[in-house]
């Protein structure tokens, strides 16, 4: 199959005839109709995950086929259109079981664990457990980010934080994390302020359903607090940065709850405010993707209208562009989801 590999991180990224993968028992081959271009293949590719394993294929939020499946296999068959967590459980553990997959201490996840999605083939390990099936109203590309980013935002914007209608959620990153947060977070009746430091990005916020902007910086809790009358009900921190999680805490209100999505390397671990943490009783949730079984409420949204991940894309590229694309992913403005078509 063609992929886009590299031999050493921060190496060149090249596309290459590689060996297909084989379903494993349980598992299934997907062919890759679109694969998202996210700012973790770039965490991956600079080296900050310890799991990726010389030479890689990165690439870990996709929709597309079954192509094969393994030994044992029972709820799927060729052709079926599928998407799957980035998480993959698996399906023995106690969290497995709980339906909690997203925590398991075995998981596995493409792109990191093992080779990713920036190709024509990509394996899936416990079918039965972790493939979802795609709506027939979403086509690859917007079904792809379901993996992901919409997964990841949802999981921390209903099931971490709890929020409700009418609360104010303060979402610090305009990605594609942030977006979904911002658009899951609307569609449930939230108030949503989206903070990020370039103006597309947060012009891109407001029309997909953030009530205000404001720019990134030591001002913005402050603009905050103003807005919302004492602070948000919930923070979310779709960057990953020192800066921004510290941020995201001093803009909440007293008994607020933060989440924290974006991924931080060793060398960005914030100090936190937790003289703040502790006078205003604030909780501090952490938040990993999202399991499988908890898909049915977030496509309910998508079924009703109410969430429509087709608004976010900003279009498809080849793998030899995306190749070009993945080592700019941590500077590069956010404008949406970026797909790559394999074939």
């Amino acid at each position: 199959m063609r992929a886009m590999t590299y031999d050493r991180f921060r190496g060149p990224i090249e596309v290459r005839e590689v060996p297909d993968p084989v379903a494993p028992p349980g598992g299934a081959i997907v062919r890759v109709g679109a694969s998202g271009l996210c700012r973790s293949d770039w965490h991956a590719w600079a080296g900050h995950d310890d799991s990726v394993h010389l030479p890689h294929v990165p690439g870990h939020e996709f929709a597309g086929t079954v192509a094969s499946v393994g030994e044992g296999v029972t709820g799927w068959r060729v052709g079926d259109r599928v998407t799957t967590p980035f998480v993959n459980g698996c399906g023995v553990c106690e969290w497995c079981r709980s339906g909690q997959a997203q925590v398991c201490p075995d998981q596995t996840q493409p792109g990191f664990t093992h080779w990713g999605s920036h190709a024509e083939l990509v394996a899936v390990r416990a079918a039965d457990l972790n493939l979802v099936a795609v709506p027939d109203a979403l086509d690859d590309d917007a079904a792809a980010s379901l993996g992901c980013r919409f997964a990841t935002a949802y999981r921390a914007v209903r099931s971490r934080a709890a929020v409700r209608g009418g609360e104010w959620v303060a979402v610090y990153g305009a990605g594609g994390v942030g977006l979904s947060a911002v658009m899951i977070a609307a569609a449930i009746g939230a108030r949503v302020i989206a903070v990020d430091r370039t103006p597309a990005a947060l012009a891109l916020a407001a029309s997909l359903g953030a009530e205000h902007v404001v720019a990134a910086g030591d001002s913005a809790p402050a603009a905050i607090a103003e807005l919302t009358g004492g602070g948000a009900h919930v923070s979310i921190d779709a960057v990953g940065a020192a800066s921004t999680s510290a941020d995201a805490i001093l803009s909440l209100r007293r008994r607020g709850r933060h989440v924290q999505v974006g991924l931080l390397s060793a060398d960005q671990l914030p100090t936190l405010p937790l003289d703040r943490v502790i006078a205003w009783e604030l909780d501090i949730l952490g938040s990993h993707g999202m399991s499988a079984a908890d898909y049915p409420g977030m496509l309910d949204l998508v079924a009703t209208g109410a969430l429509r991940p087709q608004d976010l894309l900003a279009g498809a590229v080849t793998l030899e562009t995306g190749a070009t694309m993945l080592p700019q992913a941590d500077t590069a403005s956010p404008t949406g989801i970026t797909v790559v078509h394999p074939a």
